[in-house]
């Protein structure tokens, strides 16, 4: 299945991206720890990278793809070269206009995106210089967004994929080699993330003039084609960016609980690892995929695509966050307890880790179902959606947050009122992905196939065989095993070192539960994973 390989090579340099942003986050922690400067640092860096989810990837995902991909599906690749100078110009117009704005607002913005900064008027100031010196990273992302739909539509992936691991590396440089005082650090990472974009853009480029694909800046003009790639993709900006938009949200109410904004930063990244692996990933190979083939009428073709894109999704994913709710602890102890990052963080940390978790499998979800829209270019259902599921996070994390006393009675978390955040963005992730397998189903656009009704229970299965033996070696393993890694291992790598056994163990039970169980099947996974042959001149002639 081509679905699958594309897939893979999306995922595969995504997991080289998230596993740098791992590298990134635990010298972030060790370096920055969790304070009032770190939750400056992360609220500066979080709204330029929240605009360039929604209105550049989200966008173009949304609406460029299927316009773009069904020019070239027609054979009129001067149109669609014409079409995309055109997009591009207009773009980056907007996008400068935007940035510009934003840093001139940026200290009224501040109350909103900082609340809890204002009683302190030297770090609001701080939290103002970081977030301006940031905002270029959303113009370069935006154009490498524009690079990267192009290039998707072509089926070429990688480099697209490849992209966000220059952000990290230029960022774990300077957090190895950066200087000791953590407000000059964090002023520098800001400068390290607007150059990384500049990087991006530049790499991307190049990228597309080997692929032939030449692209320029036409001067900005709402043609017919512009006027409808922005009737699908405002609402489909909205749609794509809602779980950025739940995040948001969270992180911004969060900054009112000294340290809790960075609680729930790490706590994100961590769940973010397997949902961009897999989700993303998903997301990105699917949507050219369901165009082309509803653009030559094969809805059946479409279906199936999709209920093997859940298959995948879910066989990947539901491990995952199994083990972020089974041992929470021992994943944020191994990964980021060490310098500045101490055991009141990690216990935080681990409790919204664990509610992330719980909504993992929508999000991804989420990813899989809105190709299913976009392809027909229709944005505006998810947008509803995406709206319905937005009210929800406002309305349960500010209502928890501010009854921390509710939040007890709830769940006997005495005084985690940032807990109240999490919980409501996973509620509305789910509310969010229900509504959108709903609908497509009442339409007629989807239906569960045999094979995913057969490999759903078979998939639950297996993981809860893991489930059940990583919460039995964290449980009963950690007390003999450590003072024997202590023998062997320097003490900061004794946690980090039993981690990775309890992690391997719960890898290698799921692997084998899966294939025992009927699962997963090796022999499918093998041969979807091989380049298609090419057609013979008979087949041609």
């Amino acid at each position: 299945m081509r679905l699958l390989r594309s897939s893979a090579v999306v995922g595969g340099f995504t997991m080289i991206s998230r596993v740098l942003g791992l590298v990134r986050d635990m010298l972030l922690a060790a370096r920055l720890g969790a304070g009032p400067v770190t939750d400056a640092f992360f609220q500066a860096f979080q709204f330029p990278n929240l605009f360039r989810r929604i209105f550049a990837e989200g966008a173009f995902n949304a609406a460029f793809i299927p316009l773009y991909a069904g020019k070239l599906e027609s054979k009129r690749e001067s149109e669609a070269a014409a079409f995309a100078r055109e997009v591009l110009g207009i773009l980056t117009t907007a996008v400068l206009a935007i940035v510009v704005i934003a840093q001139l607002a940026m200290p009224w913005l501040m109350y909103l995106l900082g609340p809890g900064f204002v009683s302190d008027p030297d770090l609001f100031s701080y939290a103002v210089l970081l977030t301006q010196i940031t905002m270029p990273y959303l113009l370069c992302m935006s154009i490498a967004a524009m690079l990267s739909g192009t290039l998707n539509s072509h089926e070429k992936f990688a480099a697209a994929a490849a992209a966000p691991i220059l952000l990290n590396l230029v960022l774990i440089s300077l957090l190895a080699w950066g200087p000791g005082s953590v407000g000059t650090l964090a002023w520098l990472l800001c400068i390290g993330i607007s150059a990384s974009g500049l990087l991006q853009v530049i790499w991307l480029w190049v990228a597309a003039r080997r692929a032939g694909i030449r692209l320029g800046i036409a001067p900005p003009r709402l043609t017919p084609a512009v006027k409808r790639l922005l009737i699908l993709g405002i609402p489909g900006a909205a749609a794509a960016g809602v779980t950025h938009i739940n995040q948001l949200v969270a992180s911004s109410i969060s900054t009112l609980q000294e340290g809790a904004r960075s609680w729930i930063y790490f706590a994100d990244r961590l769940y973010q690892l397997p949902l961009g692996v897999i989700g993303i990933a998903m997301g990105v190979a699917l949507l050219p995929a369901l165009t082309k083939r509803l653009r030559a009428g094969a809805e059946d073709e479409a279906n199936a695509g999709m209920n093997r894109a859940i298959e995948i999704s879910l066989a990947l994913t539901l491990p995952a966050a199994a083990a972020l709710l089974v041992i929470p602890d021992l994943i944020v102890s191994g990964l980021l307890e060490r310098g500045q990052f101490n055991a009141s963080d990690r216990a935080n940390t681990a409790i919204a880790v664990m509610i992330y978790a719980a909504g993992l499998p929508a999000f991804v979800m989420i990813k899989v179902f809105s190709p299913g829209f976009f392809a027909r270019e229709d944005t505006v259902t998810p947008m509803k959606f995406a709206a319905i599921s937005v009210v929800l996070n406002l309305a349960v994390g500010i209502g928890l947050f501010f009854s921390p006393d509710l939040i007890t009675s709830l769940a006997g978390l005495d005084g985690y009122r940032f807990a109240g955040l999490a919980l409501a963005t996973t509620l509305a992730g789910w509310l969010n992905a229900l509504l959108l397998m709903g609908t497509l189903m009442q339409r007629g656009q989807y239906a569960l196939d045999p094979r995913l009704a057969q490999r759903l229970p078979r998939i639950a299965g297996a993981v809860a065989i893991m489930a059940a033996c990583i919460w039995l070696l964290d449980t009963y393993l950690k007390a003999p095993a450590e003072p024997l890694l202590a023998m062997l291992l320097p003490d900061l790598l004794v946690t980090p070192a039993f981690m990775v056994v309890v992690v391997g163990a719960g890898v290698a039970m799921y692997g084998l539960s899966a294939i025992v169980l009927g699962a997963l099947r090796p022999s499918e996974l093998a041969a979807s994973m091989r380049r298609p042959a090419e057609p013979s001149e008979d087949a041609k002639a």
